[in-house]
This record gives C-alpha cells, structure tokens and sequence, in this order.
C-alpha cells in the first residue's frame, strides 16, 4: 500500500461516484458541521460581547435570538425550494451559475470556500479555547493543537465524504445529545 492511499484514499473512478453518497444520518455529520458549530461557540461569543454592556447587554438578547431564527427559517425555505428545483443536488454554485451567470457562480463558489475556512478556523479555535481552560497546562501548545487538529481534519476531508461523515458521525451525534439534555436542563 503506498503512502497516498494510505493517508487520502484509493483513488476513486468516476463510476464508483454512487457509493459516495451519504444518507440523513451521516450527511448530517458533513452537510451540517457549519450550523453545529455556529451553534457551540455563537451563545459564548454573542455574550462575551454583551458582558461589557451588563444588564443594557440584555436586552440585545432577545432580538438577536430573532433574528437569528427568521435567519435560520430563511435559509430552511431557500434549501427546500433548492432541493425542489434540483433534486439531483446543486449547491449555490449550481444555482448562481444557472440562474444568473458564469460570474455570480464562481463568486457563490468562492464565497462558500472563504465560509468553509473561516468555520473551521473558528470552530478549531474555540474548541481548543475550550480544552485550555478546561485544562491549562496545555495552554502553551494552542497553536501546536490548532494546527493538528486541523491537519487531521484535512486528512479526513481528503479521503472522501463517505469517509468523511464516518469520521464526524459520533462526534456530531455526541454533541446534539449534549446539547439537548443542556436545553432540557436549562428549561426545566
């Protein structure tokens, strides 16, 4: 076995493209890592922000909430008339260059790599902020943990997305559960 298959794959043809897809459960642990991540260390960071302000930070709360989920309600209608319109898939690059030109699909394409780095730089950097305080003797090696973390993930992602949503499934799944039995505890 050479040191390529062994790190990114056997190389796949072009026929073998079927056995690729994911279903509901593992395209959940791919498809929704952005949304996941938003949601661990958005609440954090929209407080750290409104810490400053203390009870006058409070009231922001709320119609940031709303905002948030008339966001959210947004983009669930846009994917579904997407999914209708396309149901053989076509992601933002597909839309803009059908709908509106060569040009707007190429920015869309751009736009969702720029999205796709920075969610991984901060979703890196918060869960390493998150394991230094939980743990400080590791504060020294945050850079070193940063780029491992993210040499690993590069390694997964670079292996397919099978492969990928097998990877990411028992931590996606893990941290839905966490966060429902927090919101459970929290509303009780």
């Amino acid at each position: 076995m050479k040191l390529n298959d062994l790190l990114f794959g056997k190389p796949l043809r072009s026929s073998d493209e079927a056995a690729e897809k994911l279903g509901p459960i593992g395209g959940l642990s791919v498809f929704g890592l952005d949304a996941f991540s938003s949601a661990a260390y958005g609440p954090e960071a929209a407080l750290t922000l409104m810490i400053p302000l203390a009870v006058a930070g409070i009231a922001y709360i709320v119609p940031i909430t709303a905002s948030i989920i008339i966001l959210l309600a947004i983009v669930y209608f846009s994917y579904r008339q997407t999914i209708a319109a396309y149901p053989g898939g076509g992601g933002s690059y597909t839309v803009a260059r059908e709908n509106l030109g060569e040009f707007p699909g190429l920015l869309a394409a751009a736009a969702l790599m720029i999205d796709y780095v920075l969610t991984a730089a901060v979703g890196i950097s918060a869960g390493v902020g998150a394991l230094v305080s939980a743990a400080p003797s590791l504060q020294p090696h945050t850079l070193p943990l940063c780029l491992v973390i993210l040499l690993l993930i590069t390694l997964v992602n670079l292996r397919g997305v099978r492969e990928t949503g097998a990877v990411f499934i028992i931590p996606t799944y893990i941290f839905i559960g966490t966060l429902l039995v927090t919101l459970i505890i929290g509303l009780s």
